[in-house]
């Protein structure tokens, strides 16, 4: 026998409770409609993000490397960075890898979108493969931007990520959607 499954809380209501430059923290108000239970939830809403997968034209991926402080050491990551309200994944892609890398490319693929914590954030992450990237510009880091940036063998990263040489989950999540394209899994050009 199956269950009927979860119901759908009731929201009630929403309060600000921090603002800061990154995202915004909300106290939701929600009723189970059963239980008539009442209770406030911590939503953090930050901007959408997007990760960028840059492939050279010889098969190498565009790496950074930077210093994380959630984590107080550094991280091997590929490009990303927030989306400006209403700015297109593909567009927000091709401006963090130039201003992260110096590098610019050829075809963008929408690799998938995911929810980064549905528990308590709203945002989306977004995915896109950038083909044919090369140098092409002039660094253009935020100020508290300072990144090595690198490539390595497509293979090298792969076996990064199975590793544990790679662990931002985001990151993850991009390298498994282009491994999955490359095998054919599609994406549609853009």
């Amino acid at each position: 026998m199956s269950s009927p499954g979860p119901a759908r809380w009731q929201r009630l209501g929403h309060e600000v409770r921090l603002t800061t430059r990154i995202f915004d923290v909300h106290g939701v108000r929600y009723r189970h409609p059963g239980r008539g239970t009442e209770r406030e939830f911590i939503v953090v809403r930050p901007p959408d993000w997007v990760n960028v997968v840059a492939v050279t034209p010889d098969a190498r991926i565009v790496l950074v490397r930077q210093f994380r402080f959630g984590i107080d050491g550094f991280s091997l990551e590929i490009p990303g960075g927030m989306m400006d309200p209403g700015e297109d994944p593909v567009a927000t892609a091709r401006r963090e890898l130039r201003e992260e890398t110096g590098y610019a490319g050829g075809t963008a693929h929408l690799l998938g979108s995911v929810h980064p914590n549905p528990e308590i954030q709203s945002n989306r992450s977004h995915f896109v493969l950038i083909e044919a990237a090369a140098p092409a510009h002039d660094l253009e880091w935020d100020p508290d931007e300072e990144l090595a940036v690198e490539t390595r063998p497509e293979a090298e990263v792969l076996r990064l990520a199975e590793t544990g040489g790679i662990t931002h989950a985001l990151v993850l999540n991009a390298l498994m959607l282009y491994r999955a394209f490359r095998r054919g899994g599609g994406a549609a050009a853009v």
